[in-house]
C-alpha cells in the first residue's frame, strides 16, 4: 500500500512538473500582438507608462525564456499582455474624449 502512495505521489510530481517543461510560445505570442495593437491605437503618446510597463515584462518574459524558467517567462508574459489591454483602454479612452 506504501509502495502505491509513492508512485501515486511521485506520478502527481512529474505531471506538475510537466506543466511547465513547455515554453510559453503562446503567451508570448500574445503579448507581442497585444503590444503592437496598443501602439497603432496611440498608446505611445496616450498611455506611455502602460505601454512601458508592457514592453518592460515582455523583455523580462524574454530573459526566462532564454534561460528555461518558463513558468516566470508564462507569468511575464500575462503581465505584458495585460499592461498593453491596460495601454490599449486607455488610449481608446483618450481617443474617445477627442472625438467628443
Amino acid at each position: 500500500m506504501k509502495l502505491l502512495l509513492k508512485i501515486g505521489l511521485i506520478a502527481a510530481f512529474v505531471s506538475l512538473g510537466a506543466c511547465e517543461t513547455a515554453p510559453p510560445v503562446q503567451e508570448m505570442s500574445d503579448a507581442r500582438q497585444a503590444i503592437a495593437v496598443a501602439k497603432k491605437a496611440g498608446a505611445a503618446d496616450h498611455a506611455a507608462t502602460h505601454l512601458e510597463a508592457a514592453e518592460g515584462y515582455l523583455a523580462n518574459a524574454e530573459k526566462s525564456l532564454s534561460s528555461h524558467a518558463y513558468h516566470q517567462a508564462r507569468r511575464d508574459a500575462n503581465q505584458a499582455k495585460q499592461k498593453a489591454l491596460d495601454a490599449l483602454k486607455a488610449a481608446e479612452d483618450v481617443s474617445e474624449s477627442g472625438n467628443n
